[in-house]
């Protein structure tokens, strides 16, 4: 069990620890020249049955309040301290704000200097304590008199905190290693060391581990858990680590990073919650108010939105934004507390939400109906809630990694709720089963319904079809959604067009022989330089319009691209002259080259090559600057069926149902000379 101190300046809280546990924790000079505690002071008490109870004594003073509140967190159980000869005084009340705050629910009150103070003054300090703790978490924990001097009490008080420490639940050690800096400094012999109060999780000698939110890896060397060496430490228990790893070391490391799994090293600087202003504030809080934010150990600047219409009043709670100065590294469900800039009084406190929050859209109904679903507290009602939010489905990995819990647990814990799981890149998008039928029988019937209307054309394009059914999944998860119907057989995928299994668009007899004349010319050694439509009409001795009207239809088809008027390429060319351009850029130091490199690698004309690549460029395979170019990695498979694992193109063009603009005709498949550049990247899109 971690105990935490708490009380006004001078009520004797170091006094009292050193009672209990033997040990000065005022460790600092000038704390112990002016007899005051300045920073945070640490103490251990072993236990008869091989357990520790470890104590964090913090300052009283109005001007290290921050400092309080950093060892505040993560405590089990507060130890009040309060004055019989001066009750309750305005740090007594602050702390105890503070202390609510942060959602703890155990503690005992020591009224100390009991020998100082009368009978009466006695009664008057408890029925000031009893008044100040109605209405928090703490209403109705023992109050008990003691006396360093004398001796009185404090026989009990250990008692009493024995027996809270037996009936201590233990700290849940299933979720993933995060430890809240608090001190760090170097040790001759040892190297840098760390300690702070693990939130969650556990850690072992040997292991890996991250500095947030700096990203500094590190080594765990050794770990002191509640002051005595030992192979791991775990939720709870006060820790040192040494660490070891390129640019550890003690200046780099500051009270308020966190030491954690690198697997939830994810730091935020926006940050969904929900906050409770304290009775004691003076007026409403209005929209972008400056705080500051105190999380854990960490402190930093930030600004309120808020996500209703009015201010908040004193003694209300609402959802906000908080848009933080820097990253922090978080967990959603967290405590924090809000002071003022002049860091003179504390305003309220609450719970971390959502640590991805958006900047815009965030006040709507589908916004605070996600936010409501995102609060609770167990995973698995968040998760149905979610389920049944729109847009319906959500981030799998991204929640399991922002309540600091491993992905494995959550995605057991998906497959019980029966959610149907998608993997997609990095992230596992989860919809409910129920969600999964719906979306699978709209995309059948979709189809269906444009096959009919659409006999002669092979399918349909997958962003046109991603558009049209809900829930509408990421470009990624679509994709990937799309591939585990595949596999069941329910549906074909050809190049970048969808279909039912059954469906087969077939040319004519007669325009099966003449694209059995005009293919050979576009094949072969001439692949790369075949003949424009004019030449193909001379040479086949057809009509031109004829010959145009074919290609186009063969376009649909999936089989030719128009790269400049009248002038087609077979798609397996195309693709071919991709792979070139991927290769010239693999090739150059950095990743440029030029139309000349290209011309070079096809053997045409430079106006051919020219042509190819501003091809290219308009539909985002390259990226010009000048006279060099470099390619685009997330449109590479804009021309070629893309692997599974890496999703598909989220561009509008290459689909059936694309228009070209310019006035000109819609382009019903493949590719033409005045298609214009998609708007956003691959990546980005969804």
């Amino acid at each position: 069990m971690i105990v935490g101190t708490a009380g006004h300046i001078d009520h004797g809280k170091t006094s009292l620890v050193k009672a209990l546990t033997g040990i000065d924790a005022d460790r600092l000079k000038e704390e112990k020249a002016r007899g005051i505690t300045i920073d945070l002071g640490f103490a251990y008490w072993p236990q008869g049955d091989g357990q520790v109870i470890g104590f964090v004594d913090v300052p009283g003073h109005e001007r290290f309040v921050h400092t309080m509140v950093a060892g505040a967190s993560g405590i089990d159980f507060v130890l009040l301290v309060v004055a019989a000869d001066d009750a309750v005084k305005p740090q007594t009340r602050e702390h105890l704000a503070i202390i609510d705050l942060l959602g703890i629910e155990h503690g005992v009150v020591a009224l100390t200097k009991a020998d100082l103070a009368s009978a009466e003054q006695r009664e008057e300090a408890v029925a000031q304590i009893r008044k100040v703790l109605a209405g928090t978490r703490l209403a109705g924990i023992p109050i008990m008199p003691v006396s360093v001097v004398t001796g009185e009490g404090i026989d009990m008080l250990k008692a009493y905190l024995r027996e809270a420490a037996a009936l201590q639940e233990k700290n849940d050690a299933s979720g993933l290693f995060r430890l809240a800096v608090d001190r760090c400094f170097t040790l001759a012999g040892t190297g840098t060391v760390v300690t702070g109060t693990v939130l969650s999780g556990g850690v072992s000698v040997g292991e890996r581990v991250v500095i947030s939110p700096s990203g500094l890896s590190a080594r765990v060397r050794s770990i002191h858990a509640q002051n005595r060496p030992a192979e791991s430490g775990v939720a709870g228990e006060r820790c040192a680590l040494n660490l070891a790893g390129e640019g550890i070391a003690k200046d780099v490391i500051a009270r308020g990073d966190v030491v954690l799994d690198p697997k939830i090293h994810a730091p935020t600087d926006r940050i969904d919650a929900r906050l409770r202003i304290l009775p004691s504030e003076t007026k409403p809080i209005g929209q972008w108010l400056p705080v500051r934010l105190h999380h854990a150990a960490t402190e930093v600047g930030a600004r309120i939105v808020l996500l209703d219409d009015t201010p908040i009043k004193p003694g209300h709670e609402a959802l906000v934004q908080l848009v933080l100065d820097k990253p922090i590294a978080a967990a959603a469900r967290d405590a924090f507390i809000l002071r003022d800039t002049s860091a003179q009084r504390t305003i309220g406190g609450g719970r971390f939400i959502d640590l991805r929050a958006p900047s815009r859209h965030r006040r709507g109904p589908e916004r605070r109906a996600q936010l409501e679903a995102l609060a609770h507290d167990d995973p698995a009602e968040a998760m149905v809630a979610l389920g049944e939010t729109l847009p319906h489905f959500f981030d799998l990995s991204a929640f399991a990694r922002d309540r600091a819990v491993s992905l494995e647990d959550m995605a057991a814990l998906a497959d019980r709720l029966g959610f149907v799981r998608i993997p997609a890149g990095a992230s596992t998008i989860a919809l409910s089963d129920k969600t999964w039928a719906a979306f699978a029988s709209d995309l059948l019937a979709i189809l269906e319904k444009y096959h009919a209307e659409n006999p002669d054309l092979q399918g349909m394009g997958f962003e046109r079809l991603r558009m049209q059914i809900e829930p509408r999944l990421p470009v990624v998860a679509f994709r990937a959604a799309l591939h585990v119907l595949v596999q069941e057989g329910r549906i074909a995928i050809d190049g970048s067009w969808v279909r039912l299994p059954g469906h087969e668009v077939r040319l004519s007899d007669e325009e099966e022989r003449l694209w059995h004349a005009i293919s050979p010319l576009f094949s072969g050694s001439e692949r790369f330089r075949p003949p424009r439509v004019r030449d193909v009409a001379g040479l086949l001795n057809e009509p031109e319009t004829k010959i145009r009207a074919m290609c186009k239809l063969v376009g649909r088809l999936g089989k030719l691209d128009e790269v400049a008027h009248d002038h087609f390429f077979l798609r397996d060319t195309v693709a071919e002259m991709v792979g070139i351009v991927q290769d010239l850029s693999a090739q150059a130091g950095d990743g440029q080259f030029t139309a000349a490199q290209f011309r070079d690698r096809v053997e045409n004309g430079r106006k051919v090559a020219i042509q190819i690549l501003e091809f290219f460029d308009r539909h985002g395979v390259t990226l010009r600057r000048g006279d060099l170019r470099r390619i685009n990695r997330h449109r590479l498979d804009l021309f070629r069926s893309a692997p599974e694992e890496q999703g598909g193109e989220a561009s509008p063009v290459g689909r059936p149902d694309f228009k070209s603009g310019w006035g000109r005709e819609p382009v019903l498949g493949g590719f033409d000379s005045h298609s214009l550049p998609p708007s956003r990247s691959l990546k980005g899109a969804n």
